[in-house]
């Protein structure tokens, strides 16, 4: 690993990326639902009445479905949502999805204005995409530092989700990088050790 943080996530970032690319939709869309399945056997799942969703994009591991399920299940459903006054997410509930949530300024679906804002302390479990992840919790986003901002201020279980080969040993960490709790891939449910 190069002495230079933000050069050694390029280049996990493009190795990862590469790796994705060559990952067929059918391939994707199985390994997903052997994800969604095994996240729905994890007491977190069970225990959690908030759930803080992505929506995602091309190549991110789709837990899309679980929204109905989680709504059918009595659970709350909430997605990030982008504030332009704060240039920030912000977590907003989604009642509806069919009416409630739109294409926002990143091009990336969120609920509508007109949705309420969840308070960070409300949420039980918050599912985050990644690039890439290692087994120390910590992640690699996109590198424009939402999620880093954001999961400060959510009080829940905090869950990489991701395909099992954008796991990686070790990434490099810079002080605002976040660590999560547990980490869902489509083989294993990751709880990650403190310390």
């Amino acid at each position: 690993m190069s002495g230079d943080p933000a050069a050694e996530k390029a280049r996990v970032r493009a190795l990862v990326r590469k790796l994705l690319a060559a990952f067929s939709a059918e391939a994707q869309a199985a390994e997903s639902a052997r994800a969604r399945a095994l996240l729905l056997r994890q007491s977190v799942w069970e225990s959690a009445a908030t759930v803080l969703f992505y929506a995602p994009l091309p190549g991110e591991l789709d837990i899309w479905p679980l929204l109905t399920t989680a709504m059918q299940a009595g659970k709350r459903v909430a997605l990030p949502r982008f504030d332009p006054a704060t240039g920030m997410y912000e977590p907003a509930l989604v009642i509806d999805p069919a009416c409630d949530i739109v294409l926002g300024k990143h091009g990336v679906r969120e609920p509508s204005q007109a949705c309420a804002r969840v308070r960070g302390n409300e949420i039980d479990l918050v599912l985050v995409p990644g690039v890439a992840f290692d087994f120390r919790g910590f992640r690699l986003g996109r590198g424009k530092g939402y999620y880093d901002r954001l999961l400060p201020m959510l009080s829940g279980i905090k869950c990489g989700v991701a395909f099992e080969h954008q796991l990686v040993p070790r990434l490099p960490v810079e002080p605002h990088d976040y660590r999560l709790d547990c980490i869902l891939t489509p083989a294993r449910w990751i709880v990650v050790e403190p310390g």
